[in-house]
């Protein structure tokens, strides 16, 4: 339940993002409209993506777990590159979390709840 909690959260951040980026979009005195409403349209898939699959696991759906771990391994890599560029909390904090929930997920008590074991 945990994990589902955590993906849950990941999606309350991504929506979070998603408004952000209208909000940018809208207010830009200048943008390249295409690349702007490209990032904007995937944020808003990757929150309902997330918000899927934490559903599917709450639901301990065996197939949610794998697109979850991997949702997970790219949060990681997202963290990575913002300690590289700033802000570095933002990454650090996006590193744990994704850390985080990946072992929640492939813990033993949730392999079990999915019926994976």
């Amino acid at each position: 339940m945990w994990a589902s909690f955590l993906l849950y959260l990941e999606c309350a951040g991504l929506t979070g993002l998603t408004l952000y980026l209208i909000y940018r979009d809208v207010t830009a005195e200048s943008l390249q409209v295409g690349v702007a409403i490209s990032l904007t349209v995937m944020t808003a898939l990757a929150a309902a993506v997330v918000f899927l699959l934490g559903r599917s696991l709450a639901r301990r759906a065996k197939g949610a777990r794998g697109p979850a771990i991997v949702v997970q391994l790219f949060v990681i890599a997202a963290g990575g590159f913002l300690v590289q560029v700033n802000p570095l909390w933002l990454g650090v904090v996006l590193m744990v979390l994704g850390a985080l929930t990946g072992v929640l997920i492939v813990l033993p008590p949730s392999t079990r709840a999915l019926g994976v074991d």
